[in-house]
């Protein structure tokens, strides 16, 4: 039995090359899925730019009885993005080193989206494997929450006990979840270093306000979203669909860059359209109205990064 509350949280590893695509014109021999070892139970996965531009990162973590898969990431056929094989190999070197026979593995998400979801049919026929369907009814029923979504909940993987809470606000589905084994604070979609679109203002400042006075009662090393965007110049980000980004800024933030997003939430909250911070971009509103100045954004962002060359 691993002991999963001694001496927390552990530091392991972020020193990592993340793969970020390949230039117009050349191929992208990178590998369909990176896969960097964070700790010996901790498994941070990123979705090859050859098979999705999103390009997003999903999370593997092992307790003593069971495993959690957070996202499945953008791409359905296996042949082109094999999760299920690299995440069955991950397991079964992991209860091989460890001597288990029978474990369990649930997968769930960060929110509904389907560029975190899209992967989900290669788990179904799985066995001793729970698949969380990616809706507020499911996730609540699942992880049992009695209050959504400001409640925080607890998910025991076998003495890793994983925190869960509502964040709604970039979709009425959104969960955090903090990791005390690693202090990984995971925010999906909510926070990280890219375009944040917020469909529903008021629910998100909410959920940024309950984000923030968590961190503060917590040991968060990092806080961990499922894509990058930014470039590393600060107000830059890479264009929607850029498939090649080679000067990406580091996945993870800090608890005083998640309290920027929520005070960048709170003051722009009355005013829809884009506002440009250091290391996001937030999104007030995706109705129609703002599909004109969304579109000048991306043909800026475009113009300006290839003056830049960023």
């Amino acid at each position: 039995m691993i002991d999963f509350t001694a001496a927390t949280p552990i530091e392991g590893s972020l020193d990592v090359a993340w793969i970020h695509g390949a230039p117009k014109g050349q191929p992208n021999t990178d590998p369909p899925i990176q896969v960097h070892a964070y700790d010996e139970h901790t498994y941070i996965l990123r979705q090859s730019k050859a098979t999705s531009f999103e390009a997003p990162f999903l999370y593997l973590f092992f307790g003593n009885d069971r495993a959690v898969l957070l996202d499945t990431g953008a791409t359905k056929d296996p042949t082109l993005f094999p999760l299920r094989d690299t995440v069955d190999s991950i397991v079964r070197e992991w209860t091989d080193r460890h001597q288990h026979d029978s474990y369990h593995l649930v997968v769930a998400h960060t929110h509904g989206h389907g560029d975190h979801v899209a992967g989900d049919a290669q788990f179904t026929d799985r066995a001793n494997t729970t698949v969380v369907p990616a809706d507020v009814a499911s996730s609540t029923e699942f992880f049992g929450f009695t209050s959504w979504p400001a409640e925080i909940v607890s998910l025991d993987l076998g003495g890793r006990v994983l925190e869960v809470t509502g964040i709604p606000g970039h979709d009425e589905r959104s969960i955090a979840v903090y990791d005390p084994w690693t202090g990984f604070l995971i925010t999906g979609d909510s926070v990280y270093p890219g375009r944040l679109y917020v469909r529903d203002m008021p629910a998100y400042v909410d959920s940024m306000q309950r984000l923030v006075a968590l961190a503060a009662n917590r040991q968060v090393t990092h806080v961990m979203g499922c894509h990058i965007e930014m470039t590393r110049t600060a107000r830059h980000d890479y264009h929607t669909g850029c498939r090649y980004q080679p000067h990406e800024p580091p996945l993870q933030m800090t608890v005083g860059q998640l309290a920027v997003v929520r005070d960048a939430a709170a003051a722009r909250a009355g005013r829809r359209g884009v506002h440009v911070s250091d290391d996001f971009v937030l999104f007030n509103g995706m109705d129609q109205r703002q599909v004109p100045i969304y579109l000048g954004y991306w043909l800026w962002t475009r113009v300006r990064n290839r003056i830049a060359r960023v």
